[in-house]
């Protein structure tokens, strides 16, 4: 993240003003209050090792006669982090995110590609649609990570939902959602890491396994089969491998990419993009009974198992 003189808090909110380019606050954007709270919060100490990386590269590249600019926070920047700083760190973003992010259902904005893809993107969309709907959901219904709730009406019209997210803000904007579709579900804060409560008949999750690195897949799936009852159904939407498009953030050796939202603010977030056979193969693995995979022609793939 480039140096910001002047800039709100990426954790609290509250406006601050640095005196001088070497102010840590400046590099991490983050007021004095919270870099001094860093030792106890992921998220906090993720941004603080950065910003001192990036402190450093940028004076060691001033005494050599350059001039003073920040670091790539991509794919070249050398930062090791742990599973739990980038969890942190991506918690913090799609908070950030929740007003935006139906730009990516919309494709609109910037994530837009054009008129004629923009109309493939909509029909592929519509493709998902009709797929989801056509499956054997019934009965009570778990949907993980659920974000802003873009496919929550549909579920909730096959049986008694409930929706979780880690932060509430996309959680607020899934609750307008289903009240403007005259719908319920029980809506609750809470991790797609945490283990079950009871067991369900189904549990959904959209555009989520992505976001969960190849070292961590087995173990998320075996939280998913705690989930369901026997004969369950688990079903998932996301992005597919190959086609996508380009994602300049995208690092495919450490699984992780860097993301911008509309006000310049950047996040380090798990992306991985897999491969059908991948997702089988980890769903077998993991005990379910059947699995199976298919693709849009273009964007997306969808998956279905039986616990």
């Amino acid at each position: 993240m480039p140096f910001r003189e002047g800039f709100d808090c990426l954790w609290c909110g509250q406006a601050h003003r640095t005196r001088s380019g070497s102010d840590i606050e400046g590099w991490a954007s983050l007021c004095p209050d919270c870099v001094g709270r860093a030792g106890d919060n992921g998220f906090l100490r993720f941004r603080l090792r950065q910003a001192l990386e990036e402190r450093g590269r940028a004076t060691a590249h001033e005494a050599d006669g350059g001039v003073a600019v920040a670091a790539p926070v991509g794919p070249s920047a050398p930062a090791q982090v742990t599973p739990e700083e980038i969890d942190a760190d991506m918690k913090a973003y799609y908070a950030a995110r929740a007003p935006e992010y139906d730009q990516v259902y919309l494709h609109r904005g910037r994530e837009a590609d054009g008129k004629v893809l923009d109309l493939w993107f909509d029909h592929e969309i519509d493709e998902l649609t009709q797929w989801l709907d056509g499956l054997p959901f019934r009965g009570e219904i778990v949907e993980i990570a659920a974000g802003t709730g873009w496919w929550s009406p549909l579920l909730a019209q096959k049986g008694e939902l409930s929706i979780y997210d880690v932060t509430p803000e996309p959680l607020e904007i899934a609750r307008q959602r289903l009240v403007a579709h005259g719908l319920r579900a029980h809506i609750h804060v809470r991790d797609a890491w945490e283990e079950p409560d009871r067991q369900v008949d189904g549990v959904f999750c959209g555009f989520w396994l992505s976001h969960v690195s190849r070292q961590r897949l087995g173990s998320f799936l075996g939280i998913v089969a705690r989930w369901l009852k026997p004969g369950g159904t688990f079903a998932f939407l996301d992005e597919r491998a190959g086609t996508v498009g380009v994602d300049p953030g995208v690092d495919p050796a450490t699984g992780t990419s860097v993301r911008r939202l509309d006000d310049g603010r950047e996040f380090r977030i798990t992306k991985v993009y897999y491969a059908p056979d991948e997702l089988r193969s980890a769903l077998l693995q993991a005990g379910f009974a059947t699995a199976e995979i298919r693709q849009t022609e273009r964007f997306f793939l969808m998956g279905s198992a039986t616990r």
